[in-house]
């Protein structure tokens, strides 16, 4: 299904999407076309585009065609889904370590347009950080490891 979702394949469509999506939630998926986890996130988010479209701009973003954001993003674990609103990164507290992407796949579409509901609504206040209204049983579960601390 990503193929129904656009794509940005440069640092430079990723950055003018970043600074001209506004007053929407900007979700960039990365990942790989062919991983099965990014397959099944890309199916809930094709899903949820037209719903959203009032309240989202949904693009995916391969991770091996632009490691600049790879690296500035920290991506280690793929899929990873990062939010942004006016071009402000859009943080959630998911009960987990790592406040500013979503590891992995959501596990129904109801779970991702709740999180959108919560997103639009704390950015149009003005909040860069959002509570998650997904149950933390449905958050997949992974552990960081920092180096060289």
């Amino acid at each position: 299904m990503s193929y129904l979702l656009p794509r940005l394949t440069t640092k430079k469509e990723v950055d003018q999407a970043i600074r001209n999506t506004a007053e929407l939630v900007l979700v960039l998926r990365f990942g790989r076309e062919h991983d099965p986890v990014c397959q099944q996130l890309d199916d809930i988010l094709s899903k949820t585009s037209n719903l959203l479209s009032k309240m989202a701009a949904i693009y995916i973003v391969d991770v091996d065609s632009i490691p600049v954001y790879t690296q500035y993003f920290d991506i280690t674990l793929i899929p990873a889904t990062i939010f942004f609103f006016n071009g402000q990164h859009i943080k959630v507290d998911y009960d987990r370590p790592d406040h500013t992407k979503f590891i992995g796949s959501f596990r129904n579409k109801q779970d991702f347009i709740d999180l959108m509901e919560v997103i639009f609504r704390g950015a149009m206040r003005g909040k860069v950080m959002v509570r998650s209204p997904i149950d933390p049983r449905n958050v997949p579960q992974y552990e960081l490891l920092y180096k060289e601390i």
